[in-house]
């Protein structure tokens, strides 16, 4: 019989903290969506990038603060959803390590997702590299922040609720001796 309660492996967050969670991830990808697949007027276009780390080394042998712009900017786009995605899933009790993939896995998903619908938009060059940083921003995202706040929100969450109710054990039942017909008990 599974439990249900406070301190079970199904246990959620608040309907309105979840709600909420995913009001702001319907909210925050619809703005990345904006950023990134508006078509852009540009007098010409750079090759698509298609081998991972070549614009990151690009940026870095180029220093100074335009490269902090173009590989910083690419982290920070999807870090929330490092947030969000596991608000929106709204689960206290979980692995960190299954919920970190799930998040990094997803939020890799979306980015990839982004990168394939910029080949149809005029203007915008898909990057592998953005894969890669987009990826890295949810996943640091991620683990800055949930493992404290889930640590945080069981708290909470036991506070409210109080200590779990304990069923004292009941013991052996009396042993009837039916071989002999009668009702005996030891």
């Amino acid at each position: 019989m599974q439990r249900h309660g406070p301190g079970s492996p199904g246990s959620t967050v608040a309907p309105r903290l979840r709600a909420t969670g995913v009001l702001l991830l319907v909210a925050h990808l619809l703005i990345v969506g904006w950023l990134t697949l508006r078509p852009r007027t540009v007098p010409w276009v750079p090759a698509a990038n298609l081998e991972p780390l070549a614009s990151i080394h690009a940026q870095l042998v180029r220093g100074g603060w335009p490269a902090v712009w173009h590989l910083g900017a690419p982290v920070l786009l999807l870090a929330p959803l490092g947030v969000l995605l596991p608000l929106a899933g709204g689960r206290l009790n979980v692995s960190p390590l299954g919920s970190m993939a799930r998040t990094v896995f997803a939020g890799a998903m979306v980015s990839l997702t982004i990168e394939l619908l910029q080949t149809a938009v005029p203007g915008q060059v898909p990057d592998v590299d953005s894969v890669l940083l987009n990826t890295l921003g949810v996943a640091l995202a991620h683990l800055l922040i949930v493992p404290g706040a889930r640590s945080r929100l069981r708290r909470q969450d036991e506070r409210l609720r109080g200590a779990t109710p304990r069923i004292p054990r009941v013991g052996l039942t009396p042993q009837a001796d039916v071989f002999s017909g009668g009702r005996t008990y030891f």
